[in-house]
């Protein structure tokens, strides 16, 4: 596929910059956005404690926005007209929707239990790469993929199994992770070409636009808590802003589809944090599937070394 139809195409993807091992800093970059990520769940979880879950929502994409305009460099660099409609796109499918359903979702699910449903990321991550990139996938690719999605299912059951609002945010969960799965690969071109800070700034700018409406219905619902407050900023220019550019960082050097392997840290760290802060139970069956969807990932992931 030429560039100039992948700038067309917004239903596109391309290869990291970075196909060998990963380096130094592709592991640096690695390692910090799980563990932001990883503890985001907790902070949400609190900010929950006194705020809507729309509110949350706001705070989080409209202050990471915020931070990320201060930064020069977002405001320097220009997104060519014919690459907005893909800046669109990623505002709703990467940040908006998922970033809603986050908060919903744990309004019914723990918070551990919504970091290891996240970790099926790398799962949807490399389906999508594959329609995308017209490649079959070799055997080994086909059984992570099977293996994957036993795990999600052993991860779900628990909840499933406690009633249907339990199973309500478990499947808000999923959503999320397959809009995740989306983003990650249509992002890989446009951040190549912008770099992350330009790109982040604007579809977190334009994000805040669509989740406001939501966010402002949520304040009479709402109290005031200066725990909430503060886990609130620091997930929003941390968990936000900041994890977002590293990200996109991490997704332009390796590709979507290895970059998505952070979901294999991001569930323990919140699995941890949430026994450890938030006396979360977490059922034997869901660590079970939280390992079959980081082996099934692996399998799935893998570089195809037969081309």
């Amino acid at each position: 596929m030429t560039e100039d139809t992948q700038r067309t195409r917004i239903l596109s993807t391309s290869e990291g910059l970075n196909r060998e091992a990963f380096s130094v800093m592709d592991w640096a970059l690695f390692v910090s956005i799980s563990l932001i990520w990883g503890s985001s769940f907790l902070l949400m979880a609190i900010g929950l404690d006194a705020f809507a879950p729309g509110l949350v929502t706001l705070l989080r994409v409209g202050l990471g926005a915020a931070a990320l305009w201060l930064v020069p460099q977002a405001r320097s660099r220009k997104i060519e007209r014919q690459d907005w409609p893909r800046v669109v796109v990623l505002s709703v499918v990467w940040i908006a929707v998922p970033l809603t359903l986050f908060p919903l979702a744990q309004q019914y699910i723990n918070s551990a239990v919504a970091g290891m449903l996240n970790g099926a990321t790398p799962i949807f991550t490399a389906i999508i790469a594959v329609v995308l990139l017209g490649r079959m996938p070799r055997f080994v690719t086909i059984a992570g993929l099977g293996v994957g999605l036993v795990g999600v299912v052993f991860i779900s059951a628990p909840s499933i199994s406690e009633g249907s609002s339990e199973a309500i945010g478990a499947l808000l969960v999923v959503i999320a992770t397959v809009c995740y799965g989306l983003s990650i690969n249509i992002a890989a071109p446009i951040q190549q070409r912008y770099g992350s800070i330009p790109l982040m700034a604007r579809v977190l700018g334009l994000a805040t636009l669509w989740v406001s409406p939501f966010g402002f219905l949520a304040l009479p619902d709402s109290t005031f808590a200066w725990d909430s407050l503060l886990a609130s900023v620091v997930v929003g220019v941390l968990g936000t802003g900041a994890a977002f550019v590293i990200f996109g960082n991490l997704v332009g050097r390796v590709g979507g589809t290895r970059a998505s392997f952070i979901t294999y840290v991001i569930p323990v760290v919140a699995l941890i944090l949430g026994v450890v802060f938030r006396d979360d139970v977490v059922a034997p069956i869901a660590i079970v599937g939280v390992v079959l969807v980081i082996i099934g990932a692996v399998l799935a992931s893998r570089r195809d070394t037969s081309r």
